[in-house]
């Protein structure tokens, strides 16, 4: 062998054994370093981690030993040293352990959208190796510790997304090499300090304060922020800086421009760049491509400062949240708009002329994209729209236009998604439609269609989301809808269809549906074969209709399934067919089904919702029921379950609305109702036959407001814990989730991402009010606390710390066997409106402390032993006397009954008769003056009233609107009362 390549070849050999071996990239045979691992481990000790991102972070053996083999870690090939840590959006809460700090060569870590919480512990600052450091998204608190400032090799620092507080430390300043900053969606206060303009490699700065309560009092220091290309500062009070707008004119790179939540209002603008201002440049063109100025109480006096801040670069304006009332004829030269937002705009402003001056130049050729919901827009739907050739995206709902939608829309060549939802429009729909290109279209709410031919809507072959709800389609069914093939959503809800369908009908339908809304109308017809049609995660809601018949087959691919409302006979087995595991939401109520559940509800996993109230369903609750352990909503109202209930309804630690009254049920009331279901703010077992005690665990349930155990054998007494059922101690609305949403995830065909469908469930509770049985349906249950243990066999005191539900607005005690006294200090309880205790044993006398219940509307004492004298109140005189019936010894009003020293005394049926004559005298001469009185003021009055014609007017147009008055005050008092 040559001597050079002997040479050569030994090399390479002792390179091999020295060197680390590579496979892929990563390290073979060296370990990472003993004290790097061991602070590893430390971190995950630390954090929560349900998902088992750190699964691989063990020592269980040497090659799992070296933590550069772990998940999210990189390390040195060369040295072993851990360089990166990446554990992005994995993770599920915990601590940042300080251990980290050991990490010293470390030069890249990201930790973004792991809901970690504390504070960033002080020895992050030992962390020098550092480039890259994103902790946001988290729920990190407190303040940022001042030795971060000792990041000098820091370019990129995002904290944003947390809730950190206090004032952002000077230290920052420090950090020359920064070219991302984002500290946006904190708490932060107090002054932002002017530290920050040593940053001047910055290109994208995002600060913003979630109270408004951030600063700058000086805006110059922005100027030497020449790099910067992005600046947000969202929730930031610049209003001590009246030139802002030439400061920003002045960054030159500056592309995008976040200003929204600044209370731009109060400040003190120049009408155009300020020549006396040392940096301003009259003759510079602004090239900001990207504007928001939302939510900053703006009129349309801000113009004339805005107009310095467009160019033709312009193409993103956001203006929404203000009070601008019109649209100045300037914007319609920014030929680079391309979206303009302009939502939630509380002043008026006329459709027609928005569009009018946006069309004044080169502007309605570029904008693809108008937001403008919820805006005062008022006015027809105006033919101006012809003008916006290139416009695709066109939101318009929520607003006050009338007239006929423009048949110039359906010309546009691009429009793809167009709402005009919860408008005034009416009349029919242009035969124009067939000749667009629409994609989403949602015309609900409106009066839309009434009485005419809607043929032409078979032409819309591009559509694949179409909402017609609440417009005006009926009676007969519409039979294009059929021919829709790229259809995946329609919605017809509440529209007037009152027509029979044939079974075949169904078998027509797109196979790709996802929503599929008939719901509130008057169809006739079998229920239909949900097995096919459908695809993945689909919404069937088919609720008040005539449907009847069994239902057979339905699909595993659906989310949501209401057929509630209906004629449906027949079993529910077809439970059992429902494999997929997507269900969330299944409705069956008020129809006619029997039958047992089946014991196949192992595959509801994701079920929120579950309502088989008002059938006829009967035997027990099958065990499978704890496999519904995300379960939120329980209804099986007016059915004929019978037996005990299962225990395994104990793993459905979710629950927060349970009720199962009106049934068969026997046996005790659970105690692991209150130990286990913690989470219910509703528990209503009315109507049942259950027995033995009240379960002291039942205190237990802290969000409890509604507890109904009306009508059941129940004996002993009533615990005196109540008063540890906090949510009926407080006062006022409770932040309770009575609405139930759901967002299916809706995935069309030309959408680069994924987009939602929403829908809800409202709880509906049965409550017997006021001696009648009534269904609220509301969102406003919040407001209830109500407790009824009404017709049992309960005995003993009522115990007085039920006096402390002072939240509490009605009890229902009667039909009982209570005795003992009335607690003293049951007027605590000021805003009840309902208190019902008749039918007992209670004696002695009403409480004075009663007098002081001025909410209350509704009262029976009738038929215990009280006796005395009733309290004078405003409140308990008012009820009718039978309220008091069977308490031989009450006395005083409103009972006829008369208390002792209430006759008049003998010495008042002696007075002098001489004394008499001039009383009565003097009463005759007073009802003779004061009926003179009257007619002369009755007179004048009419007379001028007659005599006055504008005066008339004024007078009955005054009366009608204090009628009116009056009568908006009573019903909402009554509605409020409701619900």
């Amino acid at each position: 062998m040559h001597p050079q390549v002997f040479i050569i070849f030994s090399l390479l050999i002792l390179t091999t054994n020295q060197l680390v071996g590579h496979s892929n990239g990563v390290v073979i045979n060296k370990l990472c370093i003993d004290e790097e691992r061991h602070a590893l481990l430390d971190f995950k000790a630390r954090v929560q981690d349900p998902r088992g991102v750190l699964s691989t972070w063990t020592t269980t053996n040497q090659e799992e030993d070296d933590c550069c083999r772990w998940n999210g870690v990189t390390c040195n090939d060369t040295t072993g040293h851990v360089t990166q840590l990446r554990l992005l959006y994995g993770l599920d809460g915990g601590e940042l352990s300080p251990s980290l700090s050991n990490l010293t060569y470390l030069s890249h870590l990201d930790l973004s959208g792991n809901s970690f919480s504390g504070t960033i512990p002080r020895s992050i600052g030992y962390m020098s190796q550092l480039t890259y450091l994103n902790l946001g998204s988290n729920n990190f608190d407190g303040t940022i510790p001042i030795s971060i400032g000792s990041l000098t090799r820091l370019t990129y620092l995002n904290l944003g997304s947390n809730n950190f507080n206090g004032t952002i430390p000077t230290s920052i300043g420090s950090l020359t090499q920064l070219t991302y900053l984002n500290l946006a969606y904190n708490s932060f206060y107090g002054i932002i300090p002017p530290d920050i303009e040593n940053l001047t490699n910055l290109q994208s700065f995002s600060l913003g304060c979630l109270e408004r309560s951030c600063v700058i009092e000086n805006i110059d220091w922005f100027t030497n922020l020449s790099h910067l290309q992005e600046l947000s500062m969202e929730g930031v009070f610049i209003a001590k800086a009246s030139h802002w707008v030439d400061v920003f004119q002045c960054l030159k790179r500056l592309s995008f421009l976040s200003l929204s939540r600044c209370d731009l209002s109060q400040v003190m603008y120049p009408a155009y760049s300020s020549s006396s201002w040392p940096y301003a440049n009259s003759s510079s063109s602004s090239n900001i491509t990207t504007l928001h100025l939302a939510n900053n109480n703006l009129n349309s006096s801000m113009y004339h400062w805005l107009f310095p801040l467009t160019s033709t670069s312009l193409s993103d304006l956001d203006l929404s949240e203000n009070m601008l009332d019109e649209i100045p004829e300037y914007m319609g030269n920014l030929c680079g708009l391309t979206s303009l937002k302009f939502n939630d705009n509380s002043a008026s402003i006329k459709f027609d002329d928005m569009l009018r001056n946006l069309s004044a130049g080169c502007t309605s050729d570029s904008l693809t994209y108008l937001f403008a919901p919820s805006s005062h827009l008022t006015g027809p739907f105006s033919n101006e729209i012809q003008r916006y050739s290139s416009l695709m995206f066109l939101y318009l709902y929520d607003n006050q236009l009338n007239g006929n939608l423009s048949e110039k829309l359906w010309e546009l060549p691009m429009l793809e998604n167009f709402d005009v939802s919860s408008n005034f429009l009416g009349g029919a729909i242009s035969e124009y439609i067939g000749k667009s290109k629409i994609l989403r279209l949602n015309l609900s709410n409106n009066s839309l269609l009434q009485g005419v031919s809607t043929d032409h809507m078979l032409n819309l072959s591009y559509a694949e989301y179409i909402d017609l709800s609440s417009c005006k389609l009926g009676p007969q069914f519409p039979k294009w809808m059929q021919k829709l093939k790229n259809v995946t959503r329609l919605d017809i809800a509440n529209t007037g269809i009152s027509d029979t369908i044939p079974l075949e009908f169904w078998d027509t339908w797109p196979s790709q549906l996802r929503y599929l809304n008939l719901s509130s109308n008057n169809i006739t017809t079998q229920v239909p074969d949900l097995l096919s049609n459908f695809d993945n995660r689909s919404i069937i809601d088919l609720s008040s209709n005539n449907l009847y018949g069994p239902i057979l087959n339905v699909s595993s691919t659906l989310t949501l399934l209401n057929l509630s409302g209906n004629k449906l006979s027949g079993g529910i087995s077809f439970l059992c067919q429902i494999v997929g595991r997507f269900l969330e939401f299944l409705d069956l109520s008020n129809n006619v089904l029997s039958g047992e559940v089946p014991d196949c509800l192992w595959n509801f996993r994701e079920l929120k919702v579950l309502n088989l109230g008002h059938n006829n369903l009967f035997g027990r609750l099958p065990a499978s029921i704890e496999s519904l352990i995300k379960l939120e909503v329980l209804y099986l109202y007016k059915n004929e379950f019978s037996g005990e209930l299962p225990p395994s309804l104990k793993n459905c630690t979710n629950l927060q609305f349970l009720n199962l009254g009106a049934n068969n049920f026997s046996g005790n009331v659970p105690v692991w109702i209150g130990e286990s279901l913690s989470k219910l703010y509703v528990l209503s077992l009315r109507s049942n036959k259950f027995f033995d005690t009240i379960p002291l665990q039942l205190c237990q349930l802290v969000n409890l407001q509604l507890l109904d155990l009306s009508k059941n054998d129940l004996s002993g007494t009533i615990p005196s814990c109540m008063n540890n059922l906090t949510t009926m101690v407080q006062e006022g609305f409770a932040p309770t989730q009575t609405v139930h949403r759901f967002a299916i995830p809706l995935y069309g065909s030309r959408s680069a991402h994924v987009e939602y469908i929403y829908d809800q469930y409202i709880d509906r509770a049965i409550i017997e009010w006021q001696g009648n049985v009534r269904e609220f349906i509301s969102i406003n249950l919040g407001l209830f606390r109500i407790i009824d243990l009404s017709s049992n066999n309960l005995t003993g005191h009522l115990p007085f710390q039920i006096t402390s539900l002072h939240g509490l607005i009605a009890l229902n005690l009667s039909n009982n066997a209570l005795s003992g006294e009335i607690p003293r200090n049951i007027g605590e309880m000021k805003k009840i409106l309902t208190l019902d205790i008749s039918r007992n044993n209670f004696s002695g006398g009403i409480p004075s402390s009663m007098a002081q219940m001025t909410s209350l509307n509704y009262l029976d004492v009738s038929y215990n032993s009280l006796s005395g004298r009733i309290p004078s109140s405003t409140q308990l005189q008012s009820f009718d006397p039978s309220r008091y019936n069977g308490n031989a010894g009450l006395c005083g009003p409103p009972v006829t009954k008369s208390c002792i020293g209430d006759e008049e005394s003998p010495t008042t049926k002696t007075i002098g008769e001489s004394e008499i004559e001039d009383i009565d005298e003097f009463q005759r001469w007073f009802y003779i003056g004061g009926g003179i009185g009257f007619v002369t003021g009755f007179c004048i009055t009419c007379g001028t009233l007659v005599l006055n014609h504008h005066l008339r007017h004024a007078f009955f147009y005054f009366l009608n609107c204090f009628k009116d008055w009056v009568y908006v005050k009573v019903v909402l008092f009554m509605a409020k009362l409701h619900t």
